[in-house]
């Protein structure tokens, strides 16, 4: 029997908050989860800094992957099988480019990405198609499969349904993080019927649709979404928790370039400074090596890296206020730049302007960057429908792009500062903050 079709002797289970259980019956994911690169993101947060303001949210991209998986399982198992636009020669690529699709993510993932100008689907693609347990496994189904699953995470396969079961406007990956999330942050904007929309979801050449009979549990997806990402995702705490991880990142960079003499070497991050990343330096790196790290920095003599990383461990945090950017507005944030610095507080870390944006569903924008291709309903007479052109409610948001920007800064720094009277009550009057 090829490896390919194998099936487990005995059907295997993971118990899941979210969806009750996972389910694994073949023997290439069972090996996949049993690799070291898939055991790695248990390690790794899925929401980074958002535990600092839900305390529940310390689930791991190990659970949300296994997830995605179960919600592909029971569509290609379940919904698609049997159906003419469905080939069960693409179930076994489905099935593990779902469980793969977040292989490649580092610690605290998206300030770690910035800091150091990397990208998380270029790892995942190494970790896939590199000398590595999980690429070891795929070639036991045949030696292009590793190829395949990564060109289905990168969106660059032929195949287009399946890439949008992982990655389009309504996916599995969304469908699992949007509840997953909400579970464990504790709020309920995330919920939205999935076990509806599993019921009207349809293969087609092209990707996904789905029966118009289900237009209003996809709606329900689209505003849960929405207001996630400005209720959870975007909170302005978690952006100040953000905001100072970024900041501790760029000083121990701008440390190292100066030849600065850590008190603790730190061997972890050599590599990341010098742009000499190597497959087997990254998948060393999780988010206990970043804490650790941040304690010990907490003991240097450099008072900007102590001081950020006794605020993180310690969440304290900086305090905001809401800013427009416009023409007056960046006047005075030029002002505020020069009296931080007159009041020795280096702006470049302790007056951050931030900026949050969303769209939380686009129609169909050809050649534009970061090109969506839209939800599509399918009615009664086999015709697809653009989604925004059927509901108001969709319509009403589509193309949208909302944008929220946000100035941090310490205020326990300002209430305590003493020798710069003159500055700190300017300060406080242009930021008016009491």
């Amino acid at each position: 029997m090829k490896y390919s079709l194998q099936k487990m002797s005995e059907e295997k289970v993971f118990k899941d908050p979210v969806h009750r259980y996972v389910h694994v019956n073949d023997r290439v994911i069972w090996d996949l989860i049993d690799t070291k690169e898939f055991q790695r993101l248990r390690r790794i947060k899925q929401l980074g800094t958002t535990y600092l303001t839900f305390h529940g949210a310390e689930h791991s991209r190990f659970n949300h992957s296994l997830g995605v998986y179960e919600i592909v399982r029971r569509i290609v198992d379940g919904v698609f099988d049997g159906r003419e636009k469905w080939n069960p020669k693409d179930r076994l690529l489905s099935l593990c480019a779902a469980l793969l699709h977040d292989l490649g993510h580092g610690p605290f993932s998206h300030s770690f990405e910035k800091v150091f100008e990397m990208d998380h689907e270029v790892f995942t693609r190494q970790i896939i198609l590199g000398d590595t347990e999980v690429n070891k496994v795929l070639r036991r189904v045949n030696e292009t499969f590793p190829k395949e699953v990564a060109e289905v995470i990168a969106k660059t396969h032929a195949n287009k349904l399946v890439v949008s079961l992982i990655s389009s406007q309504l996916d599995a990956d969304r469908m699992d993080y949007l509840l997953r999330d909400a579970y464990f942050t504790g709020v309920s904007y995330g919920q939205f019927d999935m076990e509806r929309i599993l019921r009207v979801v349809r293969p087609t050449e092209e990707q996904a649709v789905f029966k118009q009979s289900g237009m209003h549990a996809v709606e329900d997806y689209i505003m849960s979404r929405y207001q996630m990402y400005w209720q959870v995702y975007f909170h302005p705490v978690t952006r100040s928790a953000e905001v100072i991880l970024t900041k501790i990142l760029h000083r121990a960079k701008e440390l190292y370039k100066e030849n600065y003499q850590f008190q603790h070497e730190p061997y972890h991050f050599n590599s990341l400074f010098t742009h000499t990343v190597t497959l087997r330096d990254y998948l060393k790196l999780d988010d206990a090596v970043m804490l650790y790290y941040f304690q010990q920095w907490e003991e240097e003599e450099d008072l900007i890296l102590s001081d950020l990383c006794r605020r993180f461990n310690n969440r304290d945090l900086f305090q905001y206020v809401e800013f427009t950017p416009s023409n007056q507005e960046m006047k005075k944030l030029l002002k505020l730049t020069q009296l931080f610095a007159k009041a020795g507080m280096d702006p470049e870390y302790y007056l951050v302007l931030d900026s949050s944006s969303d769209l939380p569903y686009d129609f169909y924008r050809p050649g534009e960057e970061e090109e969506r291709v839209p939800i599509y309903l399918l009615s009664k007479k086999e015709e697809l429908k653009e989604l925004s052109r059927e509901s108001d409610i969709v319509d009403a948001i589509s193309g949208k792009r909302r944008t929220d920007h946000k100035l941090y800064f310490p205020a326990d720094m300002l209430n305590d500062m003493s020798v710069h009277g003159r500055e700190k009550e300017e300060i406080k009057r242009m930021l008016e903050w009491e």
